[in-house]
């Protein structure tokens, strides 16, 4: 009973996060969204008390079950190494914890984030490797299969899918989604749970509280015939049966091993404290029956993405030239976002704000010290005022919630006109298509000499007005750099 409840909590949970990257229309996130919100790293860094109590009161009572149905690196790791588990049984073995590589890892995470290399935080933080994964990996295929229905849905007159580019967002950010999704299946597929209880910071963390947790899965000497299968069958190497000793920092209480004791030695209650000293004595008491242990732990708990098309044709004669987005001197981040200095403290690349950007506007950083964390670019798009979706996702606070009206009077950066470059200022054609385009109405056309009103026009910014929402930039139609483009604060300003 136990393992079904823990197996079904965890696909509630596994499923439920996916879809939140997978998501592209944000239906998902109306649902969903509490489930990002839960996650360890992220809470501490947004300081949301209130689930950062409940996390150590759940593992105090429960033990590490955060790491086995929260965590959808976890259970992506139990779904590893339940493949290996298919072609050879009886796979795993004990070892002692390698406590130097843990609290090195740990170690590392803190300096790491009080130095705000946030790009050392973002690969070990748990959370962020599964978002690169489903972004990087599996929202394009999710995409190409909406395609496929959207093209199916078109023949039969219906409206009921609609097409998205599916496009390459960051090469580097691929890379690295690849290489972490190999290692964690071939460690799993190996050693079942090696880097849950070796590289993760945040299963250290846990196991300073599951070493006194309230229930625990212990021996029953009496009734053990040294068979082994418990250790056999523990993905934590954390069961040694030769002492009748379990290594509760390690374990996850994944239940594996108390289904597979085929003599009942092994419980999941609490252990009176008499014993707690010695693993190896005989329990004193019979631990509540299952269906109450049930009761208490229900209630607490590479790609083959196409790069999009960059030609875009013109009646079906001409091919345009693809926009590109210019280097800028300082990055933009999201509104909401407050500094650039925030976003590094506080982002850990999950991707979820990237994944779910309507606009194609976010996308990861591959500059080093903003490596996965999102960055604006306005060749495929621009950040509409009418949409903070980005805001109301993010878990960690690097990203606060924001509303519509206060975007509006966010200034994330400000527009700089390249005139050599302007059509209107080369007086070749009257263009306007910035101003014209302008939400905030912050452009002007005026004459490029004020004492000839017939000279060609030029584009002006009132920066007092200007938010930095890049609408001038993705309708310029200059080629490849527009000339018009917004360069950003490094604090953001309210108008």
């Amino acid at each position: 009973m136990l393992r079904k409840l823990r197996i079904t909590l965890a696909a509630v949970f596994f499923v439920g996060l996916s879809l939140l990257f997978l998501d592209f229309t944000g239906t998902a996130h109306t649902w969903l969204s509490w489930m990002a919100k839960t996650q360890a790293l992220e809470a501490l860094l947004a300081l949301n008390v209130i689930v950062i109590v409940a996390l150590a009161l759940l593992t105090l009572v429960f033990g590490r079950i955060y790491c086995s149905v929260i965590c959808p690196l976890g259970v992506l790791q139990d779904v590893f190494g339940w493949l290996g588990k298919k072609s050879r049984k009886n796979r795993y073995t004990y070892s002692p914890a390698r406590q130097w590589l843990r609290y090195l890892m740990l170690a590392l995470m803190v300096v790491a984030f009080a130095a705000g290399v946030g790009s050392i935080v973002q690969l070990l933080a748990p959370y962020s490797a599964f978002g690169r994964i489903m972004t990087m990996l599996f929202q394009p295929l999710w995409q190409l299969g909406n395609n496929v229905l959207a093209s199916v849905a078109e023949r039969a007159d219906s409206y009921a899918f609609y097409t998205v580019d599916v496009w390459l967002r960051s090469l580097p950010v691929l890379i690295i989604a690849v290489a972490t999704l190999v290692l964690l299946f071939v460690l799993a597929w190996r050693g079942g749970r090696t880097y849950c209880n070796t590289i993760c910071p945040v299963g250290t963390l846990l196991s300073f509280l599951a070493r006194f947790s309230w229930l625990k899965v212990h021996f029953d000497a009496d009734k053990c015939r040294s068979c082994s299968l418990c250790t056999k069958n523990c993905k934590a190497s954390c069961i040694d049966y030769k002492t009748h000793t379990v290594d509760h920092s390690r374990c996850v209480v994944c239940g594996d091993c108390i289904s597979k004791c085929q003599f009942g030695a092994l419980k999941y209650a609490h252990q009176p404290s008499a014993h707690q000293s010695s693993a190896a004595g005989p329990s004193a008491a019979a631990g509540p029956d299952a269906s109450k242990r049930s009761f208490l732990l229900a209630t607490a708990m590479a790609t083959t993405a196409a790069l999009a098309q960059d030609k875009l044709v013109d009646g079906g004669l001409a091919t345009i030239e693809a926009k590109q987005s210019p280097r800028r001197l300082t990055p933009l981040t999201p509104p909401g976002s407050l500094s650039a200095q925030n976003m590094a403290r506080r982002c850990t690349g999950c991707q979820l704000c990237v994944s779910e950007c309507p606009n194609d506007v976010l996308r990861p950083g591959t500059d080093l010290m903003s490596l996965m964390q999102p960055t604006m670019h306005y060749d495929r798009g621009y950040c509409r005022p009418e949409c903070n979706r980005c805001s109301q996702v993010c878990p960690a606070g690097a990203i606060q919630p924001i509303s519509l009206e206060e975007k509006s009077s966010t200034q994330i950066g400000r527009a700089i006109v390249v005139v050599a470059d302007c059509i209107s200022a080369q007086g070749k054609d009257e263009c306007g298509n910035c101003a014209r385009h302008c939400p905030a109405a912050a452009i002007t056309m005026v004459p490029s000499d004020p004492a000839d009103e017939l000279s060609p026009s030029v584009p002006a910014i009132n920066e007092s007005a200007c938010i930095g929402c890049g609408a001038c930039e993705y309708v310029c139609p200059v080629r490849p750099l527009s000339a018009i483009h917004v360069e950003g604060y490094e604090r953001h300003k309210t108008i």
